[in-house]
C-alpha cells in the first residue's frame, strides 16, 4: 500500500486530505454519512471569543466560477465549542483536529488560542481576515504589522504549532507571510476568501444580503 503519511510541524497525519475551515462544520455532522477518520485531519469552523449569529441571509450564492459566501463567522463562541462541540467530535473522531481561531482584537486571538490549547487540537490556524476594531476596522491580514502582533501574541500563549491563514485581498502577500515567519509562525495557510460580488440583473442588487 502507498504511504500517504505527511508531517506538519511535528503532527503526523495519515494523509494530506484536510477539509478547510467553514466547509466541514465541527466534523461530527459528517460522521453520520461516513467514517471521518479516513481524513488526515480537518480545520473546524471559524471560532471567536463571543458567540456570533453571522450575517443576514441569503449569504451563499453560486456563480460560474464557484461560490460566493458571506457567512460572517457564525459560531457558538470558544467556551461552547470547548464544552459542547469538541466532546461531540471526540465520540466519532480519534485524531487531532485543526482549530480555526478568529478575533477582532489581539487580545481576542490570544484568549481563544489559550483556551483551545489543552483540547484535542494538533494545530491552531489563525484567521487574520477579521477587521481590527481597535485600529480603524481594516482586516488584520492586510497589514504586516498587525499580522506580526497577532502571531507573536498567539505564540506566547499556546504550546501548539500556529499557522496563519492569510488573506488574498492584499497588494503584497509576501511581506505579510514574512512577518508571520519572523514572529514565530510555524506555517501559513493559503488562502482565505477572495472578495467578489454577484448582481441580480432583475433587481440590480447583490444576490448576497
Amino acid at each position: 500500500m502507498v504511504n500517504t503519511k505527511v508531517t506538519l510541524s511535528g503532527l503526523e497525519l495519515d494523509n494530506p486530505v484536510i477539509p478547510a475551515s467553514g466547509t466541514f462544520g465541527f466534523g461530527y455532522e459528517f460522521a453520520e454519512l461516513y467514517d471521518i477518520n479516513i481524513l488526515g485531519s480537518f480545520s473546524f469552523k471559524g471560532t471567536t471569543k463571543e458567540p456570533r449569529f453571522g450575517n443576514p441571509t441569503p449569504r451563499i450564492a453560486e456563480c460560474p466560477m464557484g461560490m460566493i459566501n458571506s457567512v460572517g463567522l457564525q459560531n457558538p463562541g470558544i467556551d461552547k465549542v470547548i464544552s459542547e462541540e469538541l466532546p461531540k467530535l471526540k465520540k466519532c473522531f480519534n485524531k487531532k483536529v485543526i482549530a480555526n481561531i478568529s478575533g477582532f482584537s489581539v487580545d481576542e486571538y490570544s484568549y481563544c488560542a489559550e483556551r483551545i490549547d489543552k483540547e484535542q487540537v494538533g494545530i491552531i490556524e489563525i484567521n487574520v481576515s477579521c477587521p481590527n476594531v481597535h485600529n480603524g476596522g481594516m482586516a488584520f491580514g492586510t497589514s504586516a504589522e498587525n499580522v506580526a502582533k497577532v502571531t507573536k501574541a498567539v505564540k506566547s500563549v499556546t504550546t501548539k504549532p500556529v499557522y496563519i491563514k492569510l488573506s488574498p485581498n492584499v497588494t503584497d502577500i509576501v511581506s505579510i507571510a514574512k512577518a508571520c515567519e519572523e514572529n514565530g509562525a510555524d506555517g501559513i495557510s493559503m488562502i482565505n476568501t477572495l472578495l467578489g460580488m454577484r448582481i441580480d440583473l432583475k433587481t440590480k442588487k447583490p444576490v448576497i444580503a
